[in-house]
C-alpha cells in the first residue's frame, strides 16, 4: 500500500482502490485535553512513538477533521462529511467555519453531485456537517444524487434522545434535510458486519454511539479501515481503556476499540483514523502489552 500526498489531499493505494483524505481544518490544540482527559500529558510523552506527528513535546494531542473519499466498482463514496461551513454550533472551534473542503474534495475526483454514496459513521456534529450546504437561506444536501447510509440502530438512538438545544439545531440543519430529501437509508448491521459493495463492508462498533460503525475496504488482497470514533487517537493503541468523554457507553465503547485493535493487531491491514493527524494511517502493532500504529506516512509527489 502505497501513499502520496499533495496539498490538502492524500492518497493511499489499497489494491486498486485509491482513498482519498479530504482535509477540512486542524483541531485546536485544547481538543485531546477535552476530549480523552485521561490522555495526560505523562502518559502521552511516555510514548515516544508518538512524536512528533501525533503529540508535540509537552503531551499535547494532535487532532484532525476530515473525509475519506473513493471510488469502488463505479461507485464514487464518502466516509463521514466533517463540521460543514456557515454551521451555527456551540463548540466555538466548529461555529461558522469557512474552509476550501468542498473544493479540495472536487480537485480530488469528487465532485458532490458525483458522488453516490454517503456513509455516517455515527450522527455527531462534526461528522454531518457537510451533509448539508446553504442555498438561498436554506440547508439543503450537498449530495442531490447520493444515498446517505447511517445505522438504523444510531438513528433510533437519537429519535429518542432528549437532545439539548445544540444537537437540535445539528439534526436541523444536517439530518433532517437529508431524510425530507428522501435520501437518508437506514441500514440493519449485523455482529459480523454486513456488505453494502463488493469490496465494502460495514462493520458494527458500538460505544461511542449505539449504532457507531467502521467502514472496511478490500481489493486484491489488500485491505483498508476506516475508523470513526471508535479511535479517536492513536494514543488509545497504548491505552485502549481511555475513551472520550463524550462516550455514549464507555465501557462497551473500549469493548469495541479492543476488539478492533485485536483484529488488526500483526496483519497488513490499513488502518485509516478519521481524526488522526498526518501521517493518519498506518498498521496496528503489538506494543509494551497493548499496540501502537507503525504510520504509512503520505509522501509528497
Amino acid at each position: 500500500m502505497n501513499a502520496s500526498a499533495s496539498g490538502g489531499v492524500s492518497v493511499w493505494s489499497v489494491g486498486g482502490i485509491r482513498v482519498h483524505r479530504i482535509d477540512e481544518t486542524v483541531l485546536p490544540p485544547a481538543t485531546g485535553q477535552w476530549l480523552l482527559p485521561d490522555a495526560t500529558p505523562a502518559l502521552v510523552t511516555a510514548q515516544d512513538w508518538l512524536r512528533p506527528d501525533f503529540a508535540d513535546a509537552e503531551g499535547v494531542l494532535r487532532l484532525d477533521s476530515h473525509s475519506f473519499a473513493f471510488a469502488l466498482g463505479g461507485l464514487r463514496v464518502v466516509v463521514d462529511t466533517g463540521i460543514g461551513n456557515g454551521k451555527e454550533r456551540a463548540n466555538p472551534a466548529w461555529h461558522n467555519l469557512r474552509t476550501g473542503y468542498l473544493q479540495r474534495l472536487t480537485d480530488a475526483g469528487f465532485p458532490p453531485d458525483e458522488v453516490d454514496l454517503v456513509i455516517l459513521t455515527h450522527l455527531h456534529a462534526d461528522h454531518v456537517g457537510w451533509n448539508t450546504r446553504q442555498v438561498n437561506g436554506e440547508w439543503v444536501p450537498t449530495f442531490p444524487r447520493a444515498r446517505y447510509l447511517v445505522s438504523r440502530t444510531e438513528r433510533a438512538f437519537w429519535a429518542g434522545y432528549d437532545m439539548e438545544e445544540a444537537r437540535r439545531q445539528m439534526f436541523r440543519d444536517s439530518v433532517v434535510p437529508v431524510e425530507e430529501s428522501g435520501l437518508l437509508d437506514l441500514v440493519d448491521i449485523p455482529a459480523e458486519g454486513t456488505e453494502i459493495a463488493p469490496g465494502l463492508r460495514l462493520l458494527p462498533t458500538p460505544g461511542h454511539t449505539p449504532g457507531h460503525l467502521a467502514v472496511e475496504l478490500s481489493d486484491g488482497g489488500r485491505r483498508a479501515l476506516i475508523t470513526g470514533d471508535c479511535v479517536h487517537h492513536p494514543f488509545q493503541f497504548a491505552h485502549p481503556a481511555v475513551g472520550a468523554c463524550v462516550d455514549i457507553d464507555p465501557e462497551r465503547s473500549e469493548r469495541s476499540r479492543r476488539a478492533l485493535l485485536d483484529s488488526l493487531a500483526g496483519t497488513d491491514t490499513l488502518l485509516l483514523g478519521t481524526h488522526f493527524p498526518p501521517p493518519t494511517a498506518g498498521r496496528v502493532v503489538s506494543h509494551e502489552g497493548a499496540y501502537r500504529l507503525s504510520p504509512v506516512p503520505a509522501d509528497r509527489p
